[in-house]
């Protein structure tokens, strides 16, 4: 199970915009992902290639302080806020919740959950 240490430098390096290296340090090699309900991406250099094209397709990406985190064994769950800006200047926010399954200091299981509609609907005012 994660100490509430190891849990927290995972946090501050993703808040850092270090989506990349947070993969490649704090996910196992057998790690999976999954969005919402679509199927799950397996395999250490298959999530980090995804989060790379999934960078390169925005302009930029923020990470807003985590909203909530809440440790119990080896479950973690974290409320993320990310703004990402599209290459036509649009500013979008994207709130979700990952649910972890770690084993020792590594995430091994990761779902999010959030609501779709968020990734159309640009920030106003």
């Amino acid at each position: 199970m994660p100490t509430r240490q190891v849990v927290n430098q995972f946090i501050a390096l993703v808040e850092s915009g270090a989506h990349v290296e947070a993969i490649e340090q704090f996910y196992a090699p057998d790690a999976s992902m999954q969005e919402n309900s679509h199927p799950p991406r397996s395999g250490l250099a298959n999530l980090v290639a995804h989060e790379r094209a999934a960078l390169a397709a925005v302009r930029e990406m923020r990470t807003l302080p985590a909203q909530s985190v809440l440790v119990d064994g080896d479950l973690v769950v974290i409320q993320w806020i990310f703004e990402y800006v599209a290459a036509d200047g649009r500013i979008f926010r994207m709130e979700e919740l990952a649910h972890q399954r770690w084993r020792g200091d590594k995430i091994v299981q990761e779902r999010f959950f959030y609501d779709p509609a968020q990734r159309k609907t640009p920030v106003t005012g």
